[in-house]
């Protein structure tokens, strides 16, 4: 390894970037390296906007990928470099606007009850009765589950910040039932592979996939859709939108009032203006 890339790595870990989040750009910057041959320490705004350019024009990078090459590209020339104002005229790209998948309650249904085993059904119901993101599901501990106050404790989610969500009697019932069968392996987990290590979030992502197999629904289903089916049927269901961003963890609320868009329940509630014309001739 490299001084400039341990030096790199030193600054995420001293302001206390997540794991993910350290990798992420690292990798990002030695891309960029990589692509001119040459150390990055070397490179200036021009090879930025040159590789940023080739990002879009031949890779077709999607707005993510972009993103997390232009933020590790800033913060390793701005605080690992010094170089404060050296990216200021690269500009940043403009995040499309996409509606999420939501299913409804008879579809999360069909879909829960499509799980190839129980172990899997209860991995994704969590991500339902709970709202949790994939990361959640694997890193939930039996510890974190207080039937007391029938809460569940996220412990360092997204952000490095700790939540709670709610936990219902009927999600208590199926957790208890799922420890009676499975008595995990003590590594701490909820949800273990069989060498007893923490599951992974692949394990589960892929679970989702073949779920969404069996169950033969048409859309397009992965374990942040049971989130959003989660948020949006709250919406639904009255719960105010503050409500809802404490229990998703999120940042701004202006992250949660998405779900105002995709909530079915409000958009039929509208009459439209086209019920009031007089009856038009179908002949």
């Amino acid at each position: 390894m490299t001084a400039l890339r341990q030096r790199l790595i030193d600054d995420l870990q001293l302001r206390n970037f997540s794991p993910k989040t350290q990798q992420a750009y690292v990798q990002a910057v030695a891309r960029f390296a990589r692509h001119f041959r040459a150390s990055p320490d070397r490179l200036g705004p021009e090879q930025v906007r040159q590789y940023l350019l080739y990002l879009v024009k031949e890779k077709h990078a999607g707005w993510s990928t972009y993103n997390v090459a232009l933020c590790a590209l800033r913060f390793f020339y701005q605080t690992t470099l010094g170089r404060t104002a050296l990216l200021d005229g690269i500009p940043c790209p403009k995040e499309p606007k996409r509606l999420p998948v939501v299913l409804s309650r008879d579809e999360v249904t069909q879909f829960l009850a499509a799980a190839p085993r129980f172990k899997s059904r209860v991995m994704l119901t969590l991500g339902y009765a709970a709202g949790l993101r994939v990361s959640e599901i694997v890193a939930l501990e039996v510890g974190d589950i207080d039937s007391r106050r029938m809460v569940l404790r996220i412990r360092q989610a997204k952000g490095r910040k700790d939540r709670y969500v709610m936990l219902s009697p009927k999600l208590l019932e199926l957790l208890r039932t799922y420890w009676k069968r499975a008595r995990p392996r003590p590594c701490g987990n909820l949800f273990a592979s069989r060498t007893g290590k923490p599951l992974s979030t692949r394990t589960v992502i892929v679970t989702c996939r073949r779920t969404l197999q069996r169950s033969r629904l048409a859309k397009h289903v992965t374990v942040h859709t049971l989130r959003h089916s989660f948020a949006t049927h709250l919406l639904e269901a009255g719960v105010d939108l503050r409500t809802i961003q404490v229990l998703l963890g999120h940042r701004s609320l202006k992250t949660t009032a998405i779900y105002t868009a995709v909530s079915t329940e409000r958009i039929m509630s509208v009459t439209s203006p086209f019920d009031a014309l007089a009856p038009i001739e179908t002949t």
